[in-house]
């Protein structure tokens, strides 16, 4: 039987555990036209100069609110959308700047799983259609072998072959997601970039997908980029965590060490926010006020200033920089540089 996929051979990869992924300073606006001659009169600041790495087999966690530039980021990194500035690279190699040509040999090494099951999926097309569209255009099996390899891609993700004839109506909502987990995999990519992928499931199958997607980025040497809302699932399925607000950067840390050692005050409210194990361990509630700047009109200094809890008057004035403490976290947090 053909094999679905296997970790990348020491041909062709990094040393494990090196960088991946590099992100430098990615930034994108999204303008705003008016007036009579359709100009543009503003620019959205959805992702402002974000740089981060993503070392070989593991999972960057990207949480904030919603509108913070969470999809935009993981869209940019996979050139669903074109960054207005930055630069992203593979293994050292940049693809920013490739053409559609040459970006056409990178996308079989990266894919997405997108948050909606119900609106990613094409309802005129049966699965086998769906899959064997992609796997047909990239040459990934021959067309002998194209059956065996679907009937395989169904069953890696728990369900049955005889499914393939079915439309995706047909399904629930978690199994047209375990549908979009088989055609992310259907390329035997490096790279996923998972959006959002169990929230609009329902608590007792995000647990069956998640357990899915981290068994399978074990057995094939998966590197991701996972976007969540859910700090809970953040520190479940990832290595690291980035926590992100009106499109920036506001601190990194090691999802083993997210709740005894976060200290941006935004990391904090959101873990407080988070519904706890044992009711014995109830701390106090930090309640934001205040509103989401606009990303249309970006205040000056730190966009969280308006709603944080120990602002001071610098604060209003300079952007705090992404400071990397000893212990390799970041924080972008004036009161926690001094």
């Amino acid at each position: 039987m053909t094999q679905l996929a296997s970790k990348p051979s020491d041909s062709s990869r990094s040393v494990q555990g090196g960088p991946f992924i590099e992100v430098q300073g990615l930034v994108k606006k999204f303008p705003v036209r008016g007036g009579v001659l359709n100009r543009v009169v503003a620019n959205v600041h959805a992702v402002t100069d974000v740089s981060f790495v993503i070392p070989r087999g593991q999972t960057l966690g990207v949480v904030g609110e919603s509108g913070c530039g969470k999809s935009t980021l993981g869209k940019m990194v996979i050139r669903l959308l074109e960054p207005t500035a930055g630069s992203v690279s593979i293994e050292g190699h940049a693809i920013t700047n490739l053409n559609h040509h040459e970006m056409m040999a990178i996308r079989r090494r990266m894919q997405i799983i997108f948050q909606d099951p119900y609106s990613s999926l094409n309802p005129r097309l049966t699965v086998r259609s769906l899959l064997k569209e992609a796997i047909a255009f990239h040459g990934i099996v021959g067309p002998d072998e194209m059956e065996d390899y679907i009937d395989q891609l169904i069953k890696t993700v728990g369900m049955r072959p005889e499914s393939k004839d079915k439309f995706p109506h047909e399904f629930s909502g978690g199994q047209r997601q375990r549908l979009g987990i088989a055609r992310a995999l259907a390329l035997k990519p490096e790279f996923i970039v998972a959006d959002e992928p169990v929230s609009a499931l329902d608590v007792s199958i995000q647990a069956q997908v998640l357990n899915l997607m981290k068994d399978l980025k074990r057995d094939l040497g998966l590197t991701m980029l996972f976007i969540s809302h859910d700090l809970k699932v953040v520190e479940f399925f990832c290595d690291r965590v980035m926590v992100m607000y009106l499109g920036r950067l506001v601190e990194e840390i090691a999802c083993e060490d997210l709740r005894e050692h976060a200290s941006h005050p935004y990391t904090r409210a959101l873990l407080g926010a988070n519904p706890i194990d044992d009711p014995a361990d109830r701390k106090p509630l930090v309640v934001l006020e205040g509103d989401v700047p606009s990303p249309l009109n970006p205040p000056p200094g730190c966009p969280f200033a308006g709603r944080c809890p120990e602002v001071v008057d610098r604060c209003h004035q300079e952007m705090p920089p992404l400071q990397v403490t000893a212990e390799g976290r970041s924080i972008a947090c004036w009161q926690r540089q001094q």
